[in-house]
């Protein structure tokens, strides 16, 4: 029997990983191919590389729930089309004892791909994000569009790219006064966090005033504020590769701001249930094998496969903005489409 699960676990983890490998690299070509629209001197092909590099361990954990279903359908469709399946069903091995073994192995992906996105894809991306920005700002693409906006009570900041050392640069703050009328207007080359605030270095300063307008250049602004470099770090990195302390570290923030955190509540639960999630499709998978395509070939199987992963990413896609739009909670929008997964995968393979 060990001699059995080796044999099924080593395919299992040959297809997924191959599949992975994949999809990922044609999602890394595609956005090397995107990035090199911005091209420029300080942000060359050495620069888009190491950016792209940099985002392969989100894009790993991006993709693993629908490797983990392609995976699964080619390494047990492989097995079925050389009639080992049946094999092994003659010696006394049920179907339930064969889905359990797949279904084993594809958890221990989908908590290898959880330890990637907490530990690994986090840093990285924020490491990606920082350089990518860096390097735009050195040759001056700015625009509001990119870049970091950030509030913090009645300051408006936006930053246009954040150093690891915890420098900012590119900063525009938008100072209100408790109104609601614009009372300042600070832009500066760039800034570093101390205490409580940041030391703004190379500032222009514009203050409204019942006279008109009155402009100042200063070398040094000391500018208070309760935004430090991790809160822009984060804001700089989608909330689907932050890690769970992060997302509820920075939830709180936004709390504390009288803002919405729907978003990283979605996140949260969306990561938390995604081994959950890799399981479900599997289960499909393994019930598809098992099940209505018993007897079809190898390229339908990857085609239904393909479907069923495009579906599954369309319902959350869906739900995710409906919880948002609608007010139910998060947890509803990340839990459905596992949940139905289970449900359909059960039910096809209790009929098989």
């Amino acid at each position: 029997m060990q001699l059995v699960d080796r044999y099924i676990a080593r395919t299992v983890w040959m297809s997924i990983l191959l599949v992975l490998l994949v999809i990922v690299g044609i999602d890394a070509l595609s956005a090397f191919i995107d990035e090199a629209d911005s091209r420029s001197a300080a942000y060359g092909f050495a620069q888009i590389s190491q950016y792209v590099l940099l985002t392969l361990p989100g894009r790993c954990y991006e993709f693993i729930p629908f490797a983990a279903l392609i995976g699964a359908l080619i390494g047990l469709g492989q097995l079925a089309s050389s009639s080992e399946l049946v094999v092994m069903r003659a010696a006394g091995i049920s179907n339930l004892r064969l889905a359990w073994i797949v279904l084993q192995h594809a958890l221990l992906i989908a908590m290898l791909g959880f330890l990637i996105g907490e530990y690994v894809a986090p840093q990285a991306e924020q490491k990606a994000q920082s350089g990518r920005a860096l390097a735009l700002y050195a040759d001056r693409q700015l625009s509001s569009e990119q870049g970091i906006w950030r509030r913090d009570g009645r300051l408006f900041l936006h930053v246009q790219a954040v150093a690891p050392d915890e420098r900012i640069y590119g900063v525009t703050a938008y100072d209100f006064d408790e109104e609601g009328w614009l009372e300042r207007v600070i832009f500066a080359d760039r800034g570093r966090y101390q205490r409580d605030g940041w030391s703004l270095s190379d500032v222009e300063l514009t203050v409204l005033e019942l006279g008109g307008l009155r402009r100042d250049r200063q070398d040094a602004l000391r500018l208070q504020s309760n935004i430090t470099p991790q809160i822009l770090s984060l804001e700089n990195v989608s909330p689907t590769q932050l890690s769970l302390n992060d997302l509820v570290d920075y939830a709180e923030f936004l709390r504390r701001q009288g803002e919405d955190t729907a978003d990283f509540e979605l996140a949260t639960w969306r990561k938390v249930l995604q081994p959950a999630a890799v399981a479900a499709l599997v289960l499909v998978a393994i019930s598809f094998v098992f099940g209505p395509l018993r007897d079809g070939t190898l390229g339908f199987r990857i085609f239904a496969g393909v479907m069923v992963g495009i579906l599954f990413r369309l319902s959350q896609d869906l739900l995710g903005p409906a919880s948002l739009v609608f007010g139910f909670p998060p947890v509803y929008a990340a839990l459905l489409p596992v949940v139905l997964c289970l449900i359909v995968g059960l039910w096809l393979l209790r009929r098989s």
